[in-house]
């Protein structure tokens, strides 16, 4: 495997989440930078025994409401 990707949100007390959809990962960070740490750690856990992807992709996804009129 070359590369794994994780969906982030940012939830609404600021906290970013991080869920594989191909892999059971999930993880979470208060910060952008705390959630990058995490989600390597997470990834070296959970392939501890076998080969761990050489690229981790972070895809944030944005659901936003706007009112009309």
């Amino acid at each position: 495997m070359n590369e794994i990707v994780f969906e982030v949100s940012q939830e609404s007390y600021g906290f970013f989440c991080a869920e594989g959809p191909t892999e059971s990962i999930f993880t979470q960070g208060d910060t952008w930078d705390e959630l990058r740490a995490n989600v390597k750690e997470a990834v070296e856990a959970f392939y501890f025994d076998s080969q761990i992807p050489s690229r981790i992709r972070l895809h944030l996804v944005r659901d936003e409401i706007l009112v009309a009129g």
